[in-house]
């Protein structure tokens, strides 16, 4: 596995970039943001020992979000899924964590959604309503 560091104000990767690497922070702070109608929206701030950039790796599509050091970093690259199952099963502490981190990411994510498809289910049941007869 190899390892960069990266300087304060760095960007480490952009939205639409399709590099499939992985990070994990060794030193230093990361933030990750996406940008919407000109609009920076911060979704996170990584610290030593969090990771991110998983998705890419995982689902090989470009990237939905742009990470950028907030302070100099020391980051830990994985470039392979066999990289990723390597690293795993020799640091099963970071592997508990990387479980429990993306879990709460799905149950936050099936939220999102849930409460999404109920906006849609109460406006089309108020435009049955306003659109009867």
């Amino acid at each position: 596995m190899n390892k960069i560091t990266v300087p304060a104000g760095q960007v480490i990767f952009r939205e639409g970039d399709n590099n499939n690497a992985m990070y994990i922070v060794i030193s230093g702070t990361v933030e990750i943001f996406f940008t919407h109608k000109g609009t920076a929206t911060r979704l996170a701030l990584m610290k030593k020992g969090d990771f991110f950039g998983e998705m890419a790796l995982f689902r090989a599509r470009p990237r939905s979000a742009t990470a950028r050091a907030v302070l100099n970093c020391e980051l830990a690259i994985i470039e392979s899924k066999q990289q990723l199952e390597k690293y795993l099963l020799s640091n099963s502490e970071f592997a508990a964590k990387m479980v429990r981190i993306l879990a709460d990411r799905l149950a936050n994510t099936n939220e999102l959604l849930i409460s999404k498809l109920n906006e849609i289910t109460t406006k089309e049941i108020e435009y049955q309503i306003e659109g009867s007869p």
